[in-house]
């Protein structure tokens, strides 16, 4: 609300302006028309900018920095040469205009050359930077194992937090579902503990893409700029990655590889939570999450239950194990 209030106030101002000063020499309406135009073209002008990234400003503003510098520079020889004045003035104003707005699109689409890990790049070398960073995605944030492995030790050097991943989890943590909100508000309090981890090197990254709308694309965008890892355990963002050629850390795919093998014939005793998708089952789930799917296990929610595994089926969406409730006192003196 107070926005509008102070772009209120700037179309008051300008119409006062014109109005008391009177620039052109059509009377008041036009001046007052004047006044107006001029403040809708400044406040079209900020919004535009507003929706672009503090790497893009300061480039463009830099390069149109150089440019005037550059156009002075050719100025002087240009008055040295002799030739009509007026064609003389002309040439100064398209030397200034040329160089400024080439300047000025060259360093508003270079932006991200103003980028901290960028210039970190610069000076370390690429080959450092190519091994080594990591760039962290809005699931395994929110999953909270990434704080798990840092704390190991096995998660080194530099995680790259993009600003539009930031972004994202505040959308989610300030959703109007609770569950959303609590799933946002995890994530953040685990990016905050691993900031806080002294060995852990943590950086945010600036650098956008406007013109990319999916979070995921932009990810990879990024990873491909600069020549990094994505750490996630989104099971299509994986894929999708690897067809484009960027290397990703699959937290799901290290927690398959770290569980214990549980072989066809074992026994188990899990806890019946719900029944499954066909009849006469029910779902179970292990302290780490892998769901258990038991056969005969419809009238016994709400219950544990001894378990026979039947068969294991593991991939990179995780582990789903089939089991069958044993039902006899037999059985039951033998899973024991």
């Amino acid at each position: 609300m107070w926005i509008l209030s102070i772009r209120g106030l700037l179309l008051l101002g300008m119409a006062a302006a014109s109005v008391a000063y009177q620039p052109l020499p059509g009377g008041l309406p036009l001046n007052l028309a004047l006044g107006v135009v001029l403040g809708g073209a400044i406040i079209f002008l900020e919004t535009r900018i507003r929706a672009v990234s503090a790497k893009q400003v300061a480039g463009g503003f830099l390069g149109a920095l150089v440019g005037v510098l550059f156009a002075l520079l050719l100025s002087v020889p240009l008055a040295k040469i002799p030739m009509a004045s007026n064609t003389q003035a002309f040439l100064q104003s398209l030397a200034l205009l040329l160089l400024v707005y080439v300047g000025l699109m060259l360093g508003w689409e270079k932006g991200e050359w103003f980028d901290p890990l960028s210039i970190k790049a610069y000076f370390l070398g690429t080959t450092r930077q190519k091994k080594n960073v990591k760039i962290l995605d809005t699931s395994v944030i929110i999953d909270g194992r990434i704080a798990d492995i840092c704390e190991t030790g096995f998660m080194d050097g530099t995680l790259i937090i993009p600003q539009f991943i930031l972004k994202e989890l505040q959308q989610v943590a300030d959703s109007a579902d609770s569950l959303k909100r609590n799933r946002g508000r995890r994530g953040l309090d685990i990016l905050q503990k691993v900031r806080k981890m002294s060995d852990i090197d943590v950086e945010i990254s600036e650098l956008d893409y406007p013109d990319v709308k999916e979070v995921d694309l932009k990810l990879i965008e990024l990873a491909q700029d600069l020549d990094a890892k994505i750490v996630t355990n989104d099971f299509n963002l994986n894929k999708v990655a690897q067809v484009r050629g960027v290397q990703v850390l699959n937290i799901n795919e290290l927690a398959n590889a770290l569980k214990p093998v549980v072989l066809p014939g074992e026994f188990m005793r899990v806890f019946i939570l719900k029944e499954g998708k066909e009849y006469n089952q029910g779902v179970a789930y292990l302290d780490d999450g892998t769901m258990v799917v038991v056969d005969n296990a419809r009238k016994l929610l709400g219950k544990n239950v001894d378990v026979t595994v039947t068969s294991v089926l593991q991939t990179t969406a995780g582990k789903m194990i089939f089991g069958k409730a044993i039902e006899s006192a037999a059985e039951r003196a033998a899973a024991r």
